[in-house]
Formats: C-alpha cells, structure tokens, sequence
C-alpha cells in the first residue's frame, strides 16, 4: 500500500469518527483551496447534496476569512430552505481554524446545530 499523505491520513480519521458518532446526521462537509472555499451539507444514507454554497459566483475574493464566513451563513440559509437543523461537521483534513472555523462559527450563527 502506497504510503499516504498527513491530509489524506487526517482527513481520514476525521472520517472514521464522524462515521461513528453521526448516526443519520447530514454531514457539513468543507472544502478549501488558495482561492475558495465549498461547503456542502450531503445527506450520506440518501446519498445526495442537499444544499451547497461556495465563495465560486460571488465578485469577492474567496480566500479570505470574511469570504468564508459569508459561506457559512449562505449554507445556513440553503439548509434551512431545505429543512435541515442539525448536522456533523467535516471538516476534511483541514485544521479547524482560520476560514474553515470561520465558516463554522457563521453556520453556528445562521442556525444550524452541530
């Protein structure tokens, strides 16, 4: 076996426990590059993206935190527009800090519970 990557062997660890802990939450999922940032909420049972919302069409930059932050509150909304209150958050093998924990207090803020 191919020797894995320190993100790849965080991201899944993260994973595993997520499994084991979600029960049927829809999961948070987030993703980061140099330039933007996605979060998706995907409901794993049904195999589906329930709702999605990234810094992509929008005119500001995406790699910064206000950007990340505006995400966190439009995925709140989508999520809510789709019925959902409650999830997990995976946070990939991302740190928990800088845009990825700024998208997660805004999500906080906008009302969703994890």
């Amino acid at each position: 076996m191919a020797k894995l990557s320190l993100f790849e062997r965080r991201r899944r660890r993260v994973r595993t426990a997520l499994r084991k802990h979600a029960g049927s939450k829809p999961r948070l999922s987030v993703h980061r590059t140099g330039q933007h940032i996605y979060a998706q909420i995907i409901d794993d049972a049904e195999g589906r993206t329930v709702a999605a919302a990234s810094t992509l069409g929008s005119k500001s930059a995406g790699g910064n935190v206000e950007a990340a932050a505006k995400v966190g509150k439009d995925i709140a909304a989508a999520a809510k527009k789709a019925g959902v209150t409650t999830v997990v958050f995976d946070r990939g093998g991302f740190l928990y800090h800088g845009r990825v924990k700024a998208l997660a207090d805004a999500a906080r803020e906008g009302g969703l519970e994890f």
